[in-house]
Parts: C-alpha cells; sequence; structure tokens
C-alpha cells in the first residue's frame, strides 16, 4: 500500500493571513525565552550583577514552567536556566576579588553564551523552530521551506548576538563611544533582527512560490 506524500509544496505553503503559516517565531513564546536575557542585559553593572542574575534565572525558570509541563524544554531555556544558574552559584562561592573578570564581561558574557547557542543549534535543530512547531501543523515541520526559513532565521540571530558580544568587549577596550557599542548599536541590531523575523517568511515563501511557478511552465 502506498502512502500519499503528505510534504507541504511551494505553492500550496500557507497564506500570509494562514495561521499555520512558519513564521511563527514572531509570537509571545520567543520574547518569553529571550525575556531572562534581557532582563540580565538591562539589570547587570558591576554592583547589581549578581541580583540581575538572580531575576534573570527566576524568569527563565517561570517562563519554562509550561514546557517543563509538556515535557519541551527548548534550547533557549535550557541555556538559560545553566548560565544564570552558574552566575548565582559563582557569585555565592567566589570572593569579590575572584569575581572581577565576571563583573567585568558578564553583559558581554552573556551575549557570547546566546550567539553559541544559536549558531550551534544550526547544528541539530534551529533554535528558532522549536518555537515555530507550537503553531505549525506537523505535516510542514520537515518541509524545506519552513527548514530554510528557520536555519536563515536563526543564523540572523546568532550573527546579531556574537557582533553585540564583540561590541562590548570593544566598549571596554575604548575610551569613548561606550553608550553606542553597549546599547544604541546592539538594540539597532535587535531591532532590525526583530523586522527581519517578520518580514523574512513572507519573502521566503513567496520566492518559492514564484520559483514553482516558473517551473511549471
Amino acid at each position: 500500500m502506498t502512502h500519499p506524500d503528505t510534504t507541504p509544496k511551494p505553492d500550496d505553503a500557507p497564506s500570509p493571513s494562514d495561521p499555520r503559516r512558519p513564521d511563527a517565531t514572531r509570537g509571545l513564546n520567543l520574547f518569553l525565552g529571550f525575556a531572562p536575557w534581557i532582563i540580565f542585559a538591562v539589570v547587570a553593572s558591576p554592583s547589581s550583577w549578581g541580583f540581575a542574575a538572580l531575576a534573570a534565572l527566576i524568569t527563565a525558570i517561570g517562563a519554562s514552567i509550561p514546557d517543563i509541563r509538556r515535557r519541551s524544554l527548548k534550547i533557549l531555556d535550557i541555556a538559560g536556566m545553566l548560565f544564570f544558574a552558574v552566575i548565582c552559584i559563582l557569585s555565592l562561592v567566589l570572593d569579590r576579588h575572584a569575581l572581577i573578570w565576571l563583573e567585568t564581561y558578564a553583559q558581554t558574557l552573556s551575549a557570547g553564551v546566546l550567539a553559541v547557542v544559536a549558531l550551534t543549534s544550526l547544528a541539530f535543530m534551529p533554535f528558532t523552530e522549536q518555537y515555530a512547531r507550537e503553531s505549525v501543523p506537523r505535516a510542514y515541520w520537515g518541509s524545506p521551506l519552513f527548514r530554510h526559513v528557520n536555519r536563515v532565521l536563526t543564523a540572523v540571530w546568532g550573527a546579531v548576538f556574537l557582533v553585540t558580544a564583540l561590541l562590548g568587549v570593544l566598549a571596554l577596550h575604548t575610551t569613548s563611544g561606550a553608550d553606542w557599542l553597549n546599547w544604541i548599536i546592539p538594540i539597532a541590531l535587535l531591532v532590525g533582527a526583530v523586522r527581519f523575523t517578520r518580514w523574512y517568511p513572507d519573502q521566503a515563501r513567496a520566492r518559492a512560490q514564484r520559483s514553482a511557478a516558473s517551473a511549471a511552465t
């Protein structure tokens, strides 16, 4: 007995108004995944990074509760809980002198960890795909378009985090422009990544549909 091919083709991909479309990363769940890291980046300073890590850890655990109940923890959840837990433990067991490096590089380190998590996930499952699967039917998960879109989005986010980390290192070794390197440029990059996440899936889908139409003629 043969089974019908249920893999979505480019010409039957969801329309822009279809809730099945594979760009669910624009939803609330992805923001919740980033929330602990945003809290840490905003609150952390040489005098408050320990409290920032604790607040981020509590937020990471709270945001992960629904996934824990479903037994579907995401790589971003796991990385956040581990990273902030380690920082909290270090703040308790090491003296201030031993933690000077952490006070200095805390925010840069968090951006670097995010970059590693995002880029490493490309070798397994792009981290954005874990969020997209929550609102995209299973039949679409194996489609080349769905996989391609999430690989591109994950690569873009990974690049943004990597550049942010490098800008943080640069800011520590410059006497001027620290606000630009620590805040203005990184925020602009994040806004750009959010907009790209909203724009790219529709563009990729439209391009796939045009290619399919051209091939059929």
